[in-house]
């Protein structure tokens, strides 16, 4: 038993995001391909694979500041976003009361409550789920300029997190605050208070606390693709739990995803380059094609739309919230083109 443990720590070591292939729009052979990993990382340690088939990250110049997965439009790197969410959910405040803030900083900056490695983990999800729960959130980071972990574009960048999250949460009732800022001296070692039963769960964990300080974090676990429930990323997943309560009937959500005009050619490209394979081609016992796109599961990364040959493929942005309940019929010919 002692030696699985000691072989699982050995395993550890450094922790790197988890990359899933399948996602990656290299891979999928997108049209155009995809490096926005590789230019997001400030320490060179994202590289493509020879002949371009996928990324590689390496282990000894990774900082695991999270900047790649920021910027992965697909999902196809990411860190587990869970302790991240848990933190700012425990500071919510108690029913009845108001005023209360929630902050989540990074480690560099030595300000008190839930951290981070770096603030480049902060995704447009777990700030537009802060958002869902009325918790106004303050983002507080170190000196990024000067930064080992992260880098000086790290504000900049969060401002497109931002952005992006109140995007998601448009038209979604509730306006909470969340804003960026540098840590101050007053944030250094300050307690951030937790509500009752952040505070039961905080307890719950604090036994492992130690072992925690001293073992790396785990590593999320492979994606079995064969799962189709897996194939979505939990960033996705996120930001589709982040659109509640729904907007009034009759508005929309904001969410990128492609639509299909008349000069479609029946031929697989789009399903083929899809990352979460949102889109599916399937052929009827008639003879025809039929295409469907799971909306829920759809990145919004248009690889479709640039790889589609007689460039039949168009962005919508704005979608009714039933829209994500079954899969849409982008398109349907009585025999293959």
């Amino acid at each position: 038993m002692l030696r699985g443990v000691l072989g699982q720590l050995s395993e550890l070591g450094h922790l790197l995001p988890r990359y899933t292939g399948p996602r990656c729009l290299l891979e999928r052979h997108a049209v155009g391909g995809c490096d926005l990993c590789r230019d997001a990382c400030p320490h060179e340690a994202v590289g493509l694979k020879p002949m371009g088939l996928g990324i590689e990250i390496d282990p000894e110049r990774c900082t695991g500041c999270g900047l790649c997965v920021q910027s992965c439009p697909t999902g196809a790197l990411e860190y587990d976003l869970l302790p991240t969410l848990q933190g700012i959910q425990d500071q919510r405040p108690a029913e009845g009361r108001v005023g209360a803030e929630a902050t989540l900083t990074c480690s560099q900056s030595g300000a008190g409550g839930p951290s981070v490695p770096c603030l480049g983990r902060v995704t447009p999800g777990v700030v537009a789920n802060a958002s869902a729960w009325g918790v106004p959130l303050t983002l507080l980071h170190g000196d990024c300029a000067g930064c080992a972990v992260g880098g000086p574009e790290v504000p900049e960048r969060l401002g497109t997190v931002l952005a992006q999250a109140a995007e998601l949460r448009e038209g979604c009732p509730g306006e909470p605050t969340v804003g960026v800022r540098a840590a101050r001296p007053e944030d250094l070692g300050q307690r951030h208070g937790v509500n009752r039963r952040g505070a039961l769960a905080a307890l719950l964990r604090s036994g492992a606390a130690q072992v925690g300080r001293a073992i790396p974090e785990r590593p999320l676990p492979f994606v079995d693709w064969s799962e189709p429930a897996q194939r979505t990323p939990a960033e996705w997943r996120y930001r589709r739990v982040a659109q509640r309560p729904p907007p009034p009937p009759g508005l929309g959500v904001v969410w990128p995803a492609p639509v299909v005009d008349d000069s479609c050619i029946d031929c697989p490209v789009c399903a083929n380059v899809c990352p979460t394979q949102a889109i599916t081609r399937d052929l009827t016992p008639e003879g025809g094609v039929r295409l469907l796109l799971d909306l829920a599961a759809c990145t919004g990364c248009l690889a479709c739309l640039r790889s589609c040959p007689p460039q039949a493929i168009h962005e919508q942005r704005e979608w009714l919230p039933q829209a994500f309940d079954q899969p849409l019929l982008l398109r349907e010919s009585d025999t293959v083109m």
